[in-house]
């Protein structure tokens, strides 16, 4: 059954307005040429979504050109503000934007462990309002929250986490509690990450892969034919509860120490560099363990140290063998184990990446047995700084490891990409509803 008038001309407006947003401004001729639309069909859709206040004239398409063929149109930027929030357990950023995605405004602001929930709240809140303000943002339609933990995928709601502050789960209540006329909406960071490395970063090619978060914390998000793939409990991607050698025991239901947390946290990180005799420059404002693989990663270049094969299975990943001392065992290693520092000729920096990479492979080799994803991004701080060194020496021994074709790619987004998920999210809500038929 063919649609009615009223049926095409919303379809129609939808797939204008979609173009619009991804590819920016537009002239009518070339909607005409990426809609297949006729040329009437286009003038009365332009003139109905410009009288709806979706679009406008933004300018034209070259300066010698006149007429009302090439008058340039965008989406009302002004129609709606939107904030994306990405919450740590030390901190929350925030930044406001307009409804095609341009940032107003952005800030920072820590928060301590020993902070009360009520006033770790209240910093959070007054943060967003404050960043709202000087953004000129005088209502915001959208608010989009990237937090670690599981979501609900029943609720949409934060669950509830022992090993999470208490004041991430009342965030989201209090933001819906003081800006009333907004949408909150609140999704798991690393998933936003791995959207917005999908949308602007290293997956952009790609309908099918894994990001692998490797940051303070660890974590994954899988895509799937084009789709984020939640879990039936919103937990798929909980890689560092994975149980794996290497490590003093096993995870627990509560505690992810044990599993693969435990070789690839930032933490088990800067414990490895020290086997190693690698070292961060001061001053750095990223995570430990990201600042000592930059460092690492330098120094090879520096050194010009090739690629090692390493042995994924040699013990705890530090390629000089320390006869199965635990993750833990800083010491046990640094003694006779470190092999020069940064920067003794890439020589103590290029192990050190060896046998992170052996810990990496670890994650990476299990993810790609189970979901066959023919991509791993390796996303987040520690992802972003190890670059193509790190990526290739991961790459290299998942084709040793696994049978199944994996291409591993460093993200290039960083930490950064959990705030620019968020936002995509907010924005692909806010135009949702605006862009509505029934809206009109």
């Amino acid at each position: 059954m063919p649609a009615s008038p009223s049926t095409a001309r919303a379809m129609n407006d939808r797939l204008a307005l979609r173009l619009l947003q991804q590819q920016g401004p537009l002239t009518a001729t070339q909607l005409k040429q990426h809609t297949g639309l006729s040329r009437p069909t286009v003038a009365d859709l332009v003139d109905r979504l410009a009288a709806s206040g979706l679009i406008e004239v933004v300018g034209e398409a070259g300066a010698q050109r006149r007429g009302p063929n090439a008058k340039l149109y965008g989406i009302v930027a002004g129609r709606a503000h939107l904030a994306a929030l990405d919450v740590r357990t030390e901190g929350v950023s925030v930044l406001v934007s307009d409804l095609v995605g341009r940032v107003l405004g952005e800030a920072s602001v820590p928060i301590g462990g020993d902070t009360g929930t009520g006033h770790a709240v209240e910093q959070a809140v007054a943060l967003v309002e404050r960043v709202a303000k000087e953004a000129g943002a005088d209502r915001l339609h959208t608010v989009g929250i990237g937090a670690p933990g599981l979501i609900d995928p029943a609720t949409g709601e934060l669950r509830d986490s022992g090993g999470l502050p208490a004041w991430h789960r009342r965030l989201v209540a209090a933001l819906q509690e003081r800006l009333p006329a907004a949408r909150v909406t609140v999704e798991n960071e690393t998933n936003l990450a791995a959207l917005a490395e999908q949308r602007d970063g290293a997956a952009r090619d790609r309908d099918t892969f894994v990001l692998l978060w490797l940051g303070i914390g660890t974590g994954a998000a899988v895509v799937l034919d084009g789709h984020l793939r939640r879990g039936a409990s919103g937990g798929t991607g909980e890689i560092g509860f994975l149980p794996v050698p290497w490590t003093r025991g096993l995870p627990s239901a509560t505690d992810c120490e044990g599993g693969f947390h435990s070789l690839a946290s930032s933490a088990a990180i800067a414990e490895l560099a020290v086997r190693h005799g690698v070292t961060a420059p001061a001053g750095t404002e990223e995570p430990l363990g990201a600042g000592l693989v930059r460092a690492a990663v330098e120094a090879v270049a520096a050194g010009g140290a090739r690629t090692g094969t390493g042995d994924a299975g040699a013990g705890p990943g530090d390629g000089a063998r320390t006869g199965g001392a635990g993750v833990g065992s800083a010491g046990a290693g640094s003694a006779g184990g470190a092999e020069g520092g940064a920067g003794d000729a890439g020589g103590g920096a290029g192990a050190f990446l060896d046998a992170l990479a052996d810990r990496v492979a670890l994650g990476v080799a299990s993810v790609v047995a189970v979901l066959d994803p023919g991509c791993v991004v390796l996303g987040g701080e520690v992802g972003r700084a190890g670059g193509e060194e790190l990526a290739g020496r991961v790459e290299e021994r998942i084709r040793r490891m696994a049978p199944l074709p994996t291409e591993v790619r460093a993200g290039v987004l960083g930490g950064a990409a959990v705030l620019r998920g968020a936002l995509l999210t907010a924005r692909e809500a806010a135009q949702e509803e605006l862009f509505s038929p029934l809206d009109r």
